[in-house]
């Protein structure tokens, strides 16, 4: 009997995270109880390889879920809670850095971290996003005209700030690096700066004080959230029309 027939639909690993964070439950405990979720009835559950979630994706979902405030800056891709399905699923394939197997349990992953957005008290969001984000093709132009209008459509939401950092703007403290700095109630800030194999989460006094400088300056380069919003349909638009030509070459 599968596990749908016996009405044992195994919880996947995010939600158990987001679930286990309104319980205030700390990182190790987190780490020991999400691995159940992945277990069958005999305490193991064989999958592809490659299709396991990084540790750190979970750890990311609980600081996400319990955060008051999130501070994101990136520069050559949309924020990962900003991102369409297509977008995801096209950047993951084309970086070519994940296997096949792996794929489609990390955009599943991606878009459960999204309902932190629509929660009736979401946390105040501020994503900075440098215009060479929206210039870079993920998955075409149909994929990408989507990903202007979902943005668009977000940066109407309260406590949803969109800004654009403009290419004019030129060098800035921000181009560092992307980051990801998340603000509580009850304890400081963690700031999280993700690389190719593990993401590292920075508590230090120092860190927090350096990563508050930069949005600083974040703040003073990015366009308003209205101008962001223009930019943003422009290249809708843009794309729009690139659509559409590649349709129309097709047609003799």
């Amino acid at each position: 009997m599968s596990r749908v027939e016996s009405g044992k639909v195994p919880c996947s690993e995010v939600d158990a995270a987001i679930y286990l964070a309104f319980c205030r439950i700390t990182p190790k405990e987190l780490d020991r109880i999400v691995s159940l979720c992945s277990g069958d009835e005999g305490g193991t559950w064989v999958r592809h390889h490659g299709e396991r979630l990084p540790d750190q994706l979970r750890t990311l979902a609980l600081h996400e879920t319990t955060a008051q405030g999130i501070y994101e800056l990136e520069l050559n891709r949309v924020p990962g809670l900003l991102q369409t399905e297509d977008y995801a699923r096209s950047m993951m394939r084309e970086a070519g850095m994940i296997p096949e197997p792996g794929i489609e349990p990390r955009v599943k992953a991606r878009m459960e971290r999204q309902v932190l957005l629509q929660r009736q008290q979401p946390p105040e969001c501020t994503f900075y996003i440098h215009e060479q984000a929206l210039q870079l093709p993920v998955g075409g132009a149909a994929v990408m005209h989507d990903q202007m209008l979902h943005l668009m459509f977000l940066a109407s939401r309260p406590l949803c700030g969109v800004q654009i950092i403009p290419t004019s703007a030129g060098p800035h403290a921000g181009l560092a690096g992307p980051f990801r700095l998340m603000q509580y109630t009850e304890h400081q800030p963690v700031i999280c700066v993700e690389t190719e194999n593990r993401s590292i989460f920075m508590e230090s006094q120092t860190d927090i004080a350096t990563y508050w400088l930069i949005l600083g300056n974040l703040a003073q380069a990015a366009l308003s959230v209205k101008e962001s919003r223009s930019v943003l349909a422009s290249y809708a638009s843009r794309y729009d029309r690139t659509e559409a030509g590649s349709h129309g070459d097709g047609v003799a």
